[in-house]
């Protein structure tokens, strides 16, 4: 088999997807992750329950990164979560999500669904939850895309797809706090493995080959409500992130709830990256028992490896509502 030499751009994109020993973020990213914490953690109670006392809520999102890039990720997320009051002792969590992600010719499909168990005398004042997620993904090599640097170079590997089944894990806690200034306000936690299975892949045929793996990631999520007189909030949160031979990354953010339907944020990670967010919504302390929220983020690095990748541009969608 030929030794390929690819375009430096498509290298840089793929290494999220298919490095060796697993040197990068592997899955997906999101700027406003606290809309879709199931996905990080399993076994997370919902931003709307925790700010809206809503126990059921649907939502959808794009996110389109690297935008200086031809072939930087999209992703593209449907997803829905239910806790479930069983009026006893140990609640239902539930749910689950439809992931597809995009990078260059490699991209993947996942079907998950969400079960576990929230440990809560009442939901409202606090609870400890432990879930997972177990589904199937299915990853396909689009060879037809790769270019290569060279014209006497050949991949030798048609287009081809691959099945495998995926399970995450997590466990989650939250507490309302009863103390002079933080009387009603939420302090949450929680620390999740969400792709549990490595995967070792190899698309081969009788002319080459082309091996992808991924490697577990370990995630950590700590954060607050703190709640305002007029019916606004001060979020900050901490997502940490973990991959084998990588450095710690480290993502802060701080978003504000302007009462009652607008929302403002910034922050930062530890990999040179700023965010910044905004949105609206409808309902909420407006009295309505369901709430729609659209929300934009933006990303941008300054980080120095690299060629230049652009912006990263992110919109969600999230229906809510008291089941």
């Amino acid at each position: 088999m030929n030794r390929l030499r690819i375009l430096p751009c498509l290298l840089v994109v793929c290494c999220l997807t298919v490095a060796r020993h697993g040197l990068a973020q592997q899955l997906s990213l999101f700027t406003q992750y606290r809309e879709a914490l199931s996905l990080l953690n399993p076994a997370a109670v919902s931003n709307d329950f925790l700010a809206y006392q809503q126990n059921f809520s649907v939502g959808v999102s794009y996110r389109k990164q690297w935008t200086d890039l031809p072939a930087g990720p999209a992703t593209r997320i449907l997803r829905g979560d239910l806790l479930f009051e069983t009026g006893g002792s140990v609640h239902l969590l539930t749910g689950g999500f439809i992931v597809n992600d995009q990078t260059g010719p490699t991209g993947y499909t996942g079907l998950y669904g969400r079960l576990g168990g929230l440990v809560s005398g009442d939901p409202e004042f606090g609870g400890f939850g432990v879930a997972l997620t177990a589904g199937a993904n299915q990853y396909r090599l689009r060879a037809s895309d790769i270019r290569l640097r060279d014209e006497g170079d050949v991949l030798g590997v048609q287009d081809q797809q691959q099945m495998y089944p995926d399970v995450g894990v997590g466990i989650f806690g939250y507490v309302m706090l009863d103390a002079r200034g933080f009387d009603g306000d939420y302090l949450y936690g929680g620390v999740s493995i969400p792709q549990v299975f490595g995967i070792d892949l190899t698309f081969r045929n009788e002319q080459g080959e082309f091996y992808v793996q991924r490697v577990q990631h370990y995630y950590a999520q700590l954060g607050m409500y703190k709640f305002f007189d007029n019916g606004g909030f001060l979020q900050p949160s901490v997502w940490v992130k973990y991959v084998q031979n990588a450095p710690v990354n480290v993502d802060f953010n701080l978003r504000y709830q302007v009462a009652p339907a607008f929302w403002v944020g910034a922050g930062g990670s530890s990999g040179g990256t700023v965010h910044l967010e905004t949105g609206f919504q409808i309902g909420g302390d407006y009295g309505y028992d369901n709430t729609l929220r659209v929300g934009y983020g933006f990303d941008y690095s300054f980080s120095t490896f690299g060629p230049e990748v652009g912006g990263t541009h992110e919109i969600q969608l999230t229906y809510s509502f008291d089941q």
